[in-house]
Parts: C-alpha cells; structure tokens; sequence
C-alpha cells in the first residue's frame, strides 16, 4: 500500500457470524502484529465483546458507531487525526448497504473478507440477498463457518460465487475446512474425451473450471455459448460465454473464458456459436493472474439458449 493511502481491513457479515472472534484472532497473528496504532471502527455490537487488555496489548483503540448516517468521511476524518493510526480495521453492520459506505479520498481498502454463519444464510439469502450480495461482491475471501450437518455444500458454493467471481469461498465446520464438491457429483462425465456440457450444467463448469485447474487442465470441452467481442482484444481471440443473475435482474454478469480461434475473427458479438475446445491456464489481464484459457478446435453456428445461467 502506498504511503500516501491509509490501508483499511473490511470485515462484513450478518450479526452473530463471527465477525468479532475473526478480528480478535487476527490482532494475535504474527503476520498482523506492526509498528503504530491500529483503528478499529465497530459498526454492530454482537454477544462477543472485545477484550479490552488484547485492544490494548496490540495498540488498538475501538470506536463505536450507531448509524450509517454518522458513518461519513468527514467523520472518518475526524477519527484518524484523533488517532493517527497506521491502519483502520471496520467490523461492518450487516444490516446496512455497504455499496453506501463512502470513505475518505486517501482511504483505501486493502482486504475486504466476509463470514457467513451457514446455519442462517438460507434465510438471509432468501430475505435480505441484495444485503448479502453488496458485502459478498467485492470480498477477496469469504469464510463461510458453522456447516456441521450440512451434507452438499456445492449449491451454496455455486450460489456463492455466482456473487463473488473473484473471490475464494472457504466453508468450515467444528472440526476445520471442508471440501465440498467431488468429482463424481459434477453433472457431466469428466472421464469423456469431449466433455459436454450441458446448458443447465454451464454454471457449475464456469465456477469449478476457475477453481480447479487440476481437474481441467488439458481437458476437451464442448458448449454452446454466445459471443464478445470487443477492439481490445488481440487477433484471434474472442469470449464466448453466459449471461447469469447474480441478485436480481438488475444485476447481471457475463460468464465466459478467454479463447483462441482461428473462427474469432469472423464471429460478431451475440452471435451464439457450439465451441469445443482445450483447456489450459495462462496469465490474462482480465484474470488478474493466471486461469483458464480456451484453445477451440471448432467453433460453429448453433441456436440461441433462453433464460439465464444456473447454479
């Protein structure tokens, strides 16, 4: 982080998802221990109070704020001349928009992490998605906690990153981390030498194809798929992809992989082609780092697909 920018930590999540325990755990990490004051901005007040001696064994001062209205930069401001603090750590309300959250020019948010209580996230989800979907959006990482007694967590896990593309989605239980998506109950056959996918299974190939490269890695693919394209691109390439709901109608996303076709340049945008292709993982801006990257064998006219993608 550059100098001239004060780091912020976000923590979101709905009351009671552990919010408090993540920050307190995280103060006791070598990797979080510096030099200078901490802020910690408390926005939700939960069962779990802060240890006071902890706060200030790591030279950490919190400040309580009732309501989003006084949640200002000029506020913020306020606070960080008070304390001077090297870094600001927000314990966010999960009842409140954080698309309305505005901070000060100089502030910028370095990690932004959101906890899920999964024994209440059915509820929230189906109530207060639009809540949900403005703290997932833009998390780098999302720890979904409390998933004891759940026996197939890839519907949330699809659910999940259908919101938060780029994010790492972490579900635990009592006993640590789980995996929740085995091979075999993929719904298409991986052991094909083509392996289709259907239109209802293209959600699930997109999610899992960016998350497991060991799995995809030299496989051959075979969807139907609607173009992009755009000037940016270099020669020969093109996206084909989906259109799927991430909240709402209002909010919709186009899910496709970078791909290389001798076809690509005389394809147009929304034009809804059958792609089979090879699948290797390269460095590609848009990606910010490496993933899949589609080499195609063929790419051929093919009829339109109705509706959005489903996960």
């Amino acid at each position: 982080m550059e100098d001239d920018f004060m780091p912020v930590f976000l923590i979101n999540g709905f009351l009671e998802s552990g919010k408090t325990q993540f920050l307190q755990f995280t103060m006791e990490q070598d990797y979080f221990k510096a030099d200078g004051k901490t802020l910690l901005i408390v926005c939700e007040e939960g069962e779990t109070e802060y240890d006071s001696e902890l706060l200030s064994k790591y030279n950490t001062e919190a400040v309580f704020i009732e309501s989003l209205e006084e949640m200002t930069p000029d506020r913020l401001v306020e606070l960080e001349l008070l304390y001077n603090p090297e870094r600001v750590l927000i314990e966010w309300n999960g009842m409140w928009n954080l698309d309305q959250l505005k901070l000060p020019e100089d502030w910028n948010v370095f990690q932004q992490i959101t906890l899920i209580d999964m024994s209440t996230f059915d509820l929230y989800s189906a109530n207060m998605k639009p809540l949900l979907y403005a703290m997932v959006r833009e998390s780098e990482l999302v720890i979904c906690n409390r998933c004891d007694g759940i026996e197939d967590l890839s519907a949330y896990r699809r659910t999940l990153k259908s919101m938060c593309l780029k994010g790492e989605i972490v579900f635990e239980d009592s006993d640590g981390e789980v995996n929740e998506i085995a091979e075999e109950d993929l719904p298409y056959d991986m052991s094909q030498d083509v392996i289709a996918i259907s239109p209802e299974a293209y959600g699930i190939w997109y999610i899992d194809c960016m998350e497991r490269r060991d799995r995809y890695e030299g496989k051959t693919v075979e969807f139907t798929a609607m173009t992009l394209k755009t000037p940016d691109f270099p020669r020969n390439y093109f996206v084909p992809g989906r259109m799927a709901m991430t909240c709402c109608e209002d909010d919709t996303t186009f899910l496709g992989f970078v791909t290389k076709s001798r076809e690509a340049n005389n394809l147009e945008t929304k034009q809804w082609v059958r792609v089979k292709a090879k699948i290797a993982y390269e460095y590609w801006k848009d990606y910010n780092g490496e993933g899949p990257v589609l080499y195609a064998e063929s790419v051929v006219p093919d009829q339109p697909i109705k509706g959005f993608v489903e996960f």
